[in-house]
């Protein structure tokens, strides 16, 4: 099947009307999609005048950009030197001359990318005996954020001491790094208590009152939590504050009522937002797509589309690819090609994303032909192929009980240059628990051998459902064979 369904569509119209304005919803509300233009005035030049060409571009933001440029190139160097041959302080002796805060900042955000956050308090310690070195709150509060992003409350906590034990006093900035931090945790009932005790200590201190981003981060947790009650009284204490609410603020609340199938919150929401004069952009636009989306309420997301393209908001591939799946779940073949033609047809040009939601929405539709079709030509095309793509294929063949196709295809997905990671022997070790495939499944156990992957706590978490429909002689035997202790690496 050939990757570009393209048919010209007879009318997708861009519009950007300053008098159009459309209805956002079902509701008989309407938007003003619409912004000012600046408008410039055109003197007509006389004789013997004469035209100066100024810039408007300050000249230091130029210099500004260059030396960020300049900080990027050599953190891009230090982090490709790092290796367990050379340590990494001494990889950042060699270069004592050049590094500064700013180079430590990127480090910390690269570094917090991988699991390689102990080298983050390595690089913090380095820094502390650099001449150049004072105690910041900047500092301090990139570190926390990092190791909350990881999980790492406790580590968390002794930074903040840290902090305070070297002089500094914590700000706004640091409070919203620590509240986040326990947001990441895994009992969120708790996390939430503190976060709200957090909250209120911030109240009660003049350098630390609590800003629109504090409001934000505890908006949509509460919100993803389901607390609606939580999230009025939130909004409540907003309103009766100096601080005023951005579109992070309704964007953050409404994805995560949106995500969890709580179309009318979501709603209560974006009429709260309109109530405020805050004008929707393209990632409000998309999550009420992808939540209407989900929950099948098409013709709601249909209008959602048709204000989108009526305003000065242009379609991103997220909009497509949310609709091409979504459509492919309630098995509407016909209109997820439709979109995705559409798509074409207006110039855009399909990722990843769109190729694994193609694959999907074919599985769903019991098209499993059409779906190969599309991995093949991606292989023809030369195109690096994803992990996330391979394991859409697996899925699909899974989902329609092939689980010979999909065990020859794991077994060849090193020939077209994809090496399986957790994420796919997760995928086929639960599908083939969950339909019975012992010989697939002791096959598959072979293979996570020599790959060297020893289950965790969470890969049995993940494949728990599938236990349940087990005969308890293939239980009893995956567990025996996955408690081998051969491996050396975790998934």
């Amino acid at each position: 099947m050939p990757l570009h369904l393209s048919s010209p569509l007879n009318s997708v119209l861009l519009c950007s009307s300053s008098s159009s304005s459309s209805p956002f919803t079902g509701s008989s509300h309407n938007y003003n999609l619409t912004q000012p233009w600046l408008r410039r005035k055109v003197h007509q030049r006389g004789p013997g005048r004469r035209v100066y060409c100024l810039s408007t571009r300050p000249k230091r933001k130029a210099s500004a950009a260059r030396e960020d440029s300049e900080a990027e190139d050599l953190v891009r160097i230090l982090m490709r030197k790092f290796s367990d041959r050379e340590p990494l302080v001494k990889t950042m002796d060699k270069y004592v001359r050049v590094v500064r805060t700013e180079h430590c900042f990127l480090l910390f955000e690269e570094l917090g990318k991988t699991d390689k956050w102990t080298q983050c308090l390595e690089v913090f310690r380095w820094m502390q005996k650099q001449r150049w070195y004072v105690a910041d709150n900047g500092v301090y509060s990139k570190l926390i954020s990092v190791m909350g992003k990881k999980g790492q409350t406790r580590m968390a906590m002794w930074l903040f001491s840290e902090m305070r034990n070297s002089g500094c006093r914590p700000d706004t900035s640091v409070y919203n790094a620590l509240i986040t931090a326990h947001l990441h945790s895994s009992d969120k009932a708790k996390a939430l208590a503190k976060a709200l005790g957090y909250f209120g200590k911030m109240k009660g201190m003049e350098r630390c009152k609590p800003n629109v981003v504090t409001y934000n981060i505890l908006l949509r947790a509460f919100a993803q939590a389901r607390n609606v009650e939580q999230v009025d009284a939130l909004f409540k204490d907003l309103d009766e504050s100096i601080v005023s609410p951005d579109i992070y603020t309704f964007n953050g609340v409404m994805d995560a009522y949106g995500k969890n199938g709580m179309i009318q919150e979501m709603e209560s929401v974006l009429a709260r937002m309109k109530s405020n004069q805050c004008k929707p952009d393209v990632i409000t636009f998309n999550l009420l797509i992808d939540s209407y989306g989900k929950r099948q309420e098409f013709e709601k997301m249909e209008q959602v589309l048709k204000s989108l393209l009526r305003s000065k908001e242009k379609p991103t591939l997220p909009t497509f690819n949310s609709m091409i799946i979504n459509y492919g779940k309630a098995r509407l073949k016909d209109k997820a090609e439709h979109v995705f033609k559409r798509m074409g047809a207006m110039k855009y040009t399909p990722n990843h994303i769109t190729y694994e939601s193609l694959i999907m929405m074919y599985g769903f539709c019991d098209c499993v032909s059409k779906a190969r079709d599309i991995f093949d030509e991606l292989i023809e095309s030369g195109k690096d192929i994803k992990i996330s793509t391979l394991n859409a294929m697996l899925d699909v063949y899974c989902m329609n009980g092939l689980h010979i196709e999909a065990d020859i295809l794991f077994e060849t997905a090193r020939s077209v240059g994809v090496n399986p990671d957790s994420s796919t022997y997760k995928l086929l070790y639960k599908a083939y628990t969950k339909s019975q495939k012992k010989e697939l499944v002791d096959k598959l156990l072979v293979y996570m051998d020599r790959a060297g992957i020893v289950p965790n706590k969470r890969f049995f978490l993940d494949a728990l459902g599938a236990f349940g429909s087990l005969p308890a002689s293939l239980d009893s035997d995956s567990a025996k064979s996955l408690s081998r202790p051969e491996a050396t690496s975790k998934s």
